[in-house]
């Protein structure tokens, strides 16, 4: 049988589906199979990222020491080439990392569409079929290949044309014509950085992956209950998925705290510039992780309209009997009010009604947007300290330390009864 294949229980019936999972599979995968830098499924992730990370960074400590632009030499040396350092020793890293992260949370997916009774009877053919076109464009060899050359041909021009210092660093000279590469400026330019993008490149094709195949599910006869505890009918647990993408955004946010390093501290810019990109940058990758996820939202919200007007009419012909009954009908023989099981099911319905009013439109909350802004705010954090000198620093936070200092002995004195003298 094949591993990705195994038997799923759903209502006593046992079905067979595959796995689905976006990392588990293609060219790549099968070579660090064969290289045992995987052990299946994704077991090795240290010595993973350790040779990944040492085949792009390694050899540039190398030569810029042997040239003597490691530290000194030029006006950027490479241990103060920001942009270099987040590329290769922080956002390489996590982009490796993100795959296992990923594939714990996507595996279980079929599962949990099939568990929650999301899919109906009569689509289960359909998705199959979806998992199944999944896993191939995960697979293909060409998507693959083309990547690679993307990232061998156009990355390299990419990088000179938008993310090159203008300035003499340990990469390359400037002259009056053009860029005059050292050693370890080519061994970057043709190797690391085609590396890093061809990485990079696969994860935007699996988020194209994923992205289509959650269209695809979304377009199927869906059953969706407005009444489901997570207010998003059942598909609350695609918005836990989401998060699993964070490695990728940080990632991304390192990429742009080391771009606007350099800039700032070699060119002289200021964090303020690019607060137009950065507001960009944020709202781009919130699209590229959660943007997925809002297909459902036509569904979540015939679900939510149909569960208004259905338990609508339950509620309207619930209160017109309970009227009926204890205030418009006869006080003879009438039941006591007090301990009555009417007012119980008419605040259990009225709570009910409330829950689907509440249905959300996308499977996410606030608290993942939230999650994600301070995932990406966490990188670009130290990019604030630049905005103030040493001693504006240092001022900033006695005034915190005094301010803070003097709340606690106000609160204390007032809690024990004692009034400091003014």
């Amino acid at each position: 049988m094949d591993p990705l294949t195994k038997p799923i229980i759903v209502k006593n019936k046992t079905e067979r589906t595959e796995d689905f999972s976006l990392v588990l599979g293609g060219p790549l995968y099968k070579l660090l199979l064969r290289s045992r830098l995987i052990q299946p499924p994704l077991g090795q992730l240290g010595w993973r990222i350790g040779a990944i990370t040492a085949l792009a960074w390694l050899p540039l400590v190398a030569l810029t020491i042997f040239h003597g632009h490691f530290m000194s030499g030029v006006k950027v040396p490479f241990l103060y080439d920001f942009e270099v350092q987040a590329r290769l020793l922080f956002a390489l890293p996590l982009l490796v990392l993100a795959e296992l992260m990923v594939n714990l949370r996507m595996r279980p997916i079929t599962e949990q569409f099939l568990e929650r009774q999301i899919i109906s009877h009569t689509s289960r053919p359909a998705f199959s079929a979806a998992i199944s076109s999944a896993m191939r464009l995960r697979n293909s060899v060409a998507a693959e290949i083309g990547l690679l050359l993307i990232a061998v041909l156009a990355g390299s021009y990419f990088w000179k044309e938008t993310y090159a210092l203008h300035s003499n660093a340990w990469s390359a000279t400037l002259s009056s014509s053009r860029l005059n590469y050292t050693p370890a400026g080519r061994w970057y330019t043709f190797v690391s950085v085609p590396v890093f993008q061809f990485i990079l490149l696969r994860w935007y094709y699996r988020i194209f992956i994923w992205s289509r195949f959650l269209f695809q599910v979304s377009r199927l006869d869906l059953n969706l209950v407005a009444l489901y505890p997570d207010r998003c009918c059942g598909l609350g647990f695609l918005g836990n998925v989401a998060f699993e993408f964070a490695p990728l955004v940080m990632a991304h946010s390192g990429l742009v705290a080391g771009f606007l390093a350099n800039r700032i501290l070699h060119e002289g810019a200021s964090l303020r510039d690019y607060r137009f990109e950065l507001i960009g940058m944020v709202v781009l990758l919130l699209l590229m992780v959660l943007g997925p996820l809002c297909v459902f939202i036509p569904k979540l919200e015939h679900a939510r309209l149909t569960g208004l007007r259905t338990y609508g009419r339950l509620a309207s012909d619930y209160v017109v009997a309970f009227a009926e009954k204890w205030c418009h009908g006869p006080i003879t023989g009438r039941e006591r009010l007090l301990g009555s099981a009417d007012i119980q099911s008419l605040s259990d319905l009225a709570n009910i009604f409330a829950a689907v009013k509440e249905t959300r439109l996308v499977p996410f909350g606030k608290d993942t947007v939230l999650q994600f802004l301070v995932v990406i705010a966490l990188p670009l954090a130290p990019l604030v300290f630049t905005m103030f000198s040493v001693e504006e620093l240092i001022k900033r936070l006695i005034n915190v330390v005094s301010v803070t200092h003097l709340a606690t002995r106000k609160d204390f004195a007032s809690h024990n009864g004692f009034h400091p003298q003014r």
